[in-house]
């Protein structure tokens, strides 16, 4: 399904407040008992939310993530914003690495007017989306292939990575706790990322704001790590505090 903006709205509060009665979701987007219901029992039906009796809060696992076809069209509209803002940010004839996710698919369709780009990737997404702009040279690391979303991951991934030191990775997370700590769900995943972020002159991470509270098992970085930090909308407390301390710079996407 892709989600109306109503239910897109309805996501964020859940996912702000991590668990929410369908009282206060009707009251909070001013819509009827019944709307509300519906609402709740079409994304949860999709994954997006889990239900409780009165209520509806996050999916509670931290070990797997949601289908690649489902995180495609969560939001979608505040991915491409996203993208467009990263693709303004970055320069023409400059080396980048993208990552697993479908922000960064997002931001590799943004960059196909860009000229003078060598790009590395472990997202045959990216790598297929990104070969249709001649003026960019594409780089696939090599490694064990994701059946699920065309993901690359493995030792093998991370010793290509460990070759290069490009100016800027573009990275998407799964989420970011309250501490200030970005999460992901795949160990062999994360190993690739954290290549990425340490051979990088300038992390810039790219998240919507779903992803703020949003749990999951593994560690990747801190925001202390990361130079940028672009979103579709402000972010909820503690982060801005926690970015202020991180000295991260924030871009919020315009409409």
């Amino acid at each position: 399904m892709q989600p109306n903006p109503r239910q897109l709205t309805l996501l964020a509060v859940v996912q702000a407040q991590g668990s929410v009665t369908v009282e206060l979701l009707a009251e909070t987007l001013g819509v009827t008992l019944q709307t509300v219901r519906r609402d709740v029992q079409r994304l949860a039906d999709e994954g997006l939310l889990a239900r409780f009796h009165g209520g509806v809060r996050v999916p509670s696992s931290t070990t797997e993530n949601i289908a690649h076809q489902q995180r495609e069209s969560l939001n979608a509209d505040g991915k491409t914003r996203i993208a467009r803002a990263v693709a303004a940010a970055v320069p023409n004839d400059c080396s980048l690495i993208l990552n697993i996710g479908t922000t960064t698919e997002a931001i590799a369709r943004a960059l196909l007017q860009h000229t003078g780009l060598r790009v590395i990737t472990n997202n045959l997404n990216v790598a297929r989306i990104l070969s249709a702009n001649p003026h960019c040279e594409v780089i696939v690391v090599g490694g064990v292939v994701r059946a699920r979303d065309q993901g690359i991951v493995g030792e093998a991934a991370v010793d290509f990575i460990r070759q290069f030191k490009v100016d800027l990775a573009l990275i998407g997370i799964s989420g970011i706790e309250a501490d200030g700590t970005l999460r992901d769900f795949d160990y062999r995943e994360v190993k690739v990322a954290q290549t990425i972020i340490s051979h990088a002159r300038e992390v810039w991470l790219a998240a919507d704001i779903s992803k703020f509270k949003r749990p999951a098992m593994v560690e990747v970085a801190t925001l202390s790590q990361i130079d940028r930090l672009f979103t579709d909308a402000p972010p909820p407390e503690p982060f801005p505090a926690l970015l202020a301390e991180a000295q991260v710079r924030l871009a919020i996407a315009p409409p």
